[in-house]
């Protein structure tokens, strides 16, 4: 049976250069199939008509529609092409792109990420698996890396808190970021003035080896501390760093 020809889409345009290509492709495909102009099982534009229409290279589609994928919004079929998904993950719950736009929405989105991850932290501490320890320890060193190649390291740090919700043993946590998808990282979303993206990066990477640490000691409690810690002082640099400070939230 023949396939039907992609639909015309709203994300079929020339794109400008303020931000992420790869993000801003994908929010427009994503845009489309929440607003119901890509229908569950409607096949995407093909890499060369997305190219031709967005003025982008073919790496860049490929990216933006492999971090669909990996969102659950499209699936591929081999020899065939990118299609959405018949019943896409994240409209379950989703984050929408001008949802997480502001500082204080970001805030708003970690609180909801310290009530969950301390808990995730205490429970991998408690029930990882070598092997899931091994994992969290590679994470570690995929961040390490980014930073030595000069990038904000967004898609290996949200890899790292996805991994120590793998080792709680609870699938469910790991759904729960997966759901949020890279929103849970603000620096993907919010642009802060005079920030020296390398000191921040390690100054936060410092907490995440506490992480790990507490982790590899199996000690629940230092777990939940050093991830607390963690996004606690990831919401106040957010704050210190923004032109206009943020209400502070109540302890």
């Amino acid at each position: 049976m023949s396939e039907p020809p992609p639909t015309t889409l709203s994300s079929l345009k020339p794109l400008g250069h303020a931000r992420s290509l790869v993000e801003e492709i994908g929010e427009r495909i994503a845009g489309d199939i929440t607003a119901g102009r890509l229908l569950p099982g409607a096949r995407l534009p093909t890499e060369q008509e997305m190219m031709d229409a967005m003025g982008v290279s073919r790496t860049v589609i490929r990216e933006a529609v492999a971090t669909l994928r990996a969102e659950g919004l499209v699936a591929t079929r081999q020899g065939i092409g990118s299609f959405v998904a018949e019943q896409p993950a994240q409209a379950l719950f989703r984050i929408e792109p001008g949802q997480a736009a502001s500082l204080a929405d970001a805030l708003h989105i970690m609180e909801l990420r310290t009530a969950v991850e301390t808990e995730a932290a205490g429970l991998a501490a408690d029930r990882a698996t070598k092997p899931q320890r091994r994992a969290i320890r590679k994470a570690l060193g995929a961040i390490d890396a980014a930073i030595e190649r000069g990038e904000p390291a967004i898609t290996e740090d949200f890899a790292f808190h996805a991994v120590i919700t793998d080792a709680t043993g609870n699938p469910q946590f790991r759904r729960f970021l997966d759901f949020l998808g890279r929103f849970i990282i603000p620096r993907s979303r919010i642009r802060i003035r005079a920030l020296n993206m390398r000191s921040y990066l390690l100054t936060f990477q410092q907490e995440h080896r506490a992480i790990v640490a507490a982790i590899e000691a199996r000690s629940p409690e230092q777990a939940q501390a050093a991830m607390r810690s963690h996004l606690v002082n990831s919401s106040q640099r957010y704050r210190s760093l923004s032109p206009k400070q943020a209400p502070q939230a109540p302890p």
